[in-house]
């Protein structure tokens, strides 16, 4: 009989995060087409859904990333939003406590993303390293003797 194993030696039980190049990626071209299309469905004067819609978009890539992606994550959002989420569109402006709280949430997004998903993957690990104990055998009596 033939059994087919893994070239991989041992058992890895936490899934490996994507690398960060291709998060970033992800934020850039996401970003992008999320903006274009709520620019042009209900319009540019809408940051505030812009903002919504991005942090979601933010903890989903957060999901699957390293926690250094997550500063990286978040400027690329921000600057899509800022740049093409807000009039005047194509030009990059600085409103202080605007824009940073609008990076402190994209941030913090991506942060909440990655958390729950290394705290998922490491009780998936731990259930699968630990076993789930079975039925218990059933007690056996000898009558009272």
């Amino acid at each position: 009989m033939i059994e087919w194993v893994s070239f991989r030696s041992g058992a890895r039980p936490v899934p490996q995060p994507v690398a960060t190049p291709f998060v970033w990626a992800g934020a850039f071209g996401g970003a992008l087409v999320l903006v274009t299309l709520l620019n042009h469905v209900v319009g540019p004067y809408r940051p505030t859904l812009a903002l919504t819609v991005l942090s979601l978009l933010a903890a989903l890539l957060g999901l699957c990333a390293r926690f250094t992606a997550a500063p990286g994550t978040a400027l690329l959002c921000w600057l899509l939003l800022n740049g093409f989420g807000i009039p005047p569109e194509g030009t990059l402006t600085w409103a202080a406590s605007r824009d940073a709280f609008w990076l402190s949430c994209l941030f913090g997004a991506t942060l909440v993303g990655t958390v729950l998903a290394r705290l998922v993957n490491a009780r998936a690990a731990y259930r699968r390293l630990t076993g789930v104990p079975g039925p218990l055998p059933p007690r056996y009596t000898d009558g009272g003797r």
